[in-house]
């Protein structure tokens, strides 16, 4: 799976750096607006349809709600149990996207040495979701994450904020229905110890104050 790149004239550039210039980048704030791979962190996309999905039903009505009632704030108020069982459903097997903020590549970068350009042209792509085009990780022809090994992810300790929080992501934890369908994909689900309210939000807040990238561009790059 590549990157598009944007190729300009007969002198190509590429890399983020070309994208700042060319591009308006502004985070969002808010949650990922699809399913994590396999239901879970990496295949984040409820479920597409082709490379242009609407967004799902109960995600339609998830935005409705939030502009009426915190539900989901009474949802799980009383804590939800989960613990990672180390299973690999969120890293490998099923296509999907790990959307990235800025400060997760400035994690990446110290970690592999590598400059912001070097880093996205490597290991990163732009895919485009519902008319927003994202920076995402790449993944292997077999659908792996570009980081996974047989021992596991290479980059666990630097893993972005979609890893790392999930499941405690607002869509997910908006509903019963909504975490119960999670746990279709996720062992850890309803199986493990009890995550208080207090930790939720911190998961919650934090993805608010590191907001995913968003390239506000009609532009396309390509990637080797």
């Amino acid at each position: 799976m590549t990157c598009n790149l944007g190729v300009v004239g007969s002198n190509p550039t590429d890399g983020l750096t070309y994208f700042k210039k060319i591009c308006i980048f502004h985070p969002i704030s808010g949650e990922v607006p699809e399913w994590s791979k396999g239901a879970d962190c990496k295949s984040v996309g409820y479920a597409f349809e082709g490379s242009n999905p609407s967004l799902p039903i109960y995600y339609l009505v998830y935005l409705i709600n939030q502009m009426q009632v915190d539900v989901g704030h009474l949802f799980y108020r009383k804590g939800l149990v989960f613990e990672c069982k180390r299973c690999s459903n969120c890293c490998r097997h099923d296509p999907g996207y790990v959307f990235l903020s800025e400060k997760d590549l400035v994690n990446f970068r110290k970690k592999t040495k590598l400059s912001e350009d070097e880093f996205v042209r490597k290991f990163c792509r732009v895919v485009d979701i519902n008319g927003f085009k994202r920076l995402s990780l790449k993944e292997k022809e077999n659908f792996d994450c570009i980081f996974w090994e047989e021992t596991g992810c290479r980059m666990y300790s630097s893993r972005p904020l979609q890893c790392r929080s999930f499941p405690f992501w607002s869509v997910v934890v908006f509903s019963k229905g909504n975490w119960e369908y999670a746990g279709k994909s996720c062992p850890g689900i309803n199986n493990g110890k009890l995550v208080n309210k207090k930790k939720i939000e911190y998961w919650l807040d934090r993805r608010k104050k590191e907001p995913l990238i968003v390239i506000n561009a009609g532009y396309s790059m390509k990637a080797d």
